[in-house]
């Protein structure tokens, strides 16, 4: 099986130029079979022994090893990452060494299994040009200025798009050139402060960034106040699933509705033995943007094309320092709605359509389903072949699911 990662190495010239960052030796342990790996400038090599003690093991049952080989494996077994994340993959060694090249291993081992989704062409070969608009908002947040960066297309109900941790709102750009959404509803994504087009606000070399409830609450409602929108829906992915409750819950007689997507009361740092998340994010010799990329190839579904999947994972790697660490103080710490914190969002003036991808290891389908019973959420729904980008990784799937939510908003 190992030897079609090394195939990987010798016929792409992407992976060749990855291995130069080596040298790295690695174990790999199959059930009571040993090999390693051993990456370097001259690209990957297998054998049976090494003359040098091993920077890290990778250790997996036969069985996992094959269900990561298929097509399309079960959630839990689409990458290494993943694999590490859900147990079913035991990580040991220098784990420094692990994120330094995580996204090398990942680009390797995604050999074990056929690509899915190349690229056919579906954005168009002649030059066109977009129904989007970007426009800059100046406004005042928490009393200091900004320049907020926000795209738009389409005509009638607002419907206000909130990104991912540490990206911005070139994640909806489907959502935003889709004219059976734009017909109806006019979309608009914004980047939060400092992250995409939005620069942090002036002074920001003598701060720490950190996201809380409260700010991510005036922020949206700062900008809903200075665009005029009357009873817009909001949507929100991940911290933006998050974001959407805490909003309901304080302005619910503001909005129209609320659309979560992989969104539940809280999320659980899931690292397993890893050093600090802030070191490994903003040290010198990790490229915390890369490694950020990679691990998030592990949060999406095998099936989504590989473009899709590919520019989710650039967006991510265009991050800057510290930026995605920020936002996850609110995903884990600060804004977590247990201990009976999301209780009244069940009497709620605002309907909230709950949507979750069945591969998302971070939000999980069943935490979503906690959420819904919980809140009597309007509807629930499990998205089957996305996971944790389900409008930026598989925007075609996305909107199988999304369009009969707003055409219920819409008819409402």
């Amino acid at each position: 099986m190992f030897e079609r990662v090394i195939e990987a190495a010798a016929a792409d010239e992407n992976r060749r130029l990855h291995c130069r960052y080596g040298p790295l030796v690695v174990e790999l342990r199959d059930g009571s079979d040993t090999r390693y790996l051993t990456v370097n400038q001259d690209g990957a090599g297998l054998s049976d022994e090494v003359s040098v003690a091993p920077d890290i093991a990778l250790s997996a049952s036969t069985e996992a090893w094959v269900e990561f080989a298929k097509p399309e494996p079960k959630p839990g077994f689409q990458t290494l990452n993943t694999m590490r994340r859900t147990r079913n993959l035991i990580v040991t060694g220098d784990m420094v060494k692990f994120f330094q090249h995580l996204l090398l291993l990942e680009m390797l081992f995604s050999n074990l299994s056929p690509d899915q989704g190349e690229n056919d062409g579906r954005d168009g070969a002649l030059s066109s040009i977009e129904p989007v608009a970007g426009r800059y908002l100046r406004l005042n947040i928490a009393g200091r200025a900004h320049r907020l960066y926000f795209e738009e297309a389409g005509d009638g109900i607002p419907l206000v798009c909130l990104h991912t941790a540490g990206s911005d709102g070139r994640q909806y750009r489907h959502v935003l050139n889709d004219p059976d959404v734009t017909q109806r509803f006019r979309v608009i994504a914004f980047d939060l402060p400092w992250h995409g087009k939005s620069s942090p606000p002036s002074g920001f070399e003598k701060e720490i960034y950190k996201l809380t409830t409260d700010g991510y609450v005036e922020i949206v409602m700062a900008l809903i106040d200075a665009l005029g929108l009357e009873r817009p829906v909001v949507m929100g992915c991940s911290i933006g699933g998050r974001a959407v409750l805490h909003l309901a819950l304080r302005h619910g007689e503001r909005f129209r509705a609320a659309i979560g997507l992989q969104s539940a009361l809280h999320a659980e740092d899931r690292s397993i033995g890893d050093p600090a998340p802030d070191l490994l994010l903003n040290r010198p010799d990790v490229h915390g943007p890369k490694m950020a990329g990679a691990s998030m190839a592990g949060m999406m579904a095998p099936q989504s094309p590989a473009p899709e999947r590919w520019e989710t994972m650039w967006h991510y790697m265009q991050g800057g320092p510290g930026v995605f660490m920020g936002d996850l103080h609110y995903y884990f710490i600060d804004g977590d709605l247990r201990n009976g914190l999301a209780e009244p969002l069940r009497g709620s003036p605002c309907p909230i359509y709950l949507l979750s991808g069945d591969y998302d290891v971070s939000a999980t389908p069943e935490m979503g389903r906690e959420l819904a019973e919980l809140i009597g959420a309007t509807h629930f729904e499990i998205m089957y072949g996305v996971g944790h980008f389900p409008m930026s990784e598989n925007p075609e799937v996305f909107r199988s699911y999304l369009i009969p939510v707003l055409d219920q908003i819409h008819s409402s």
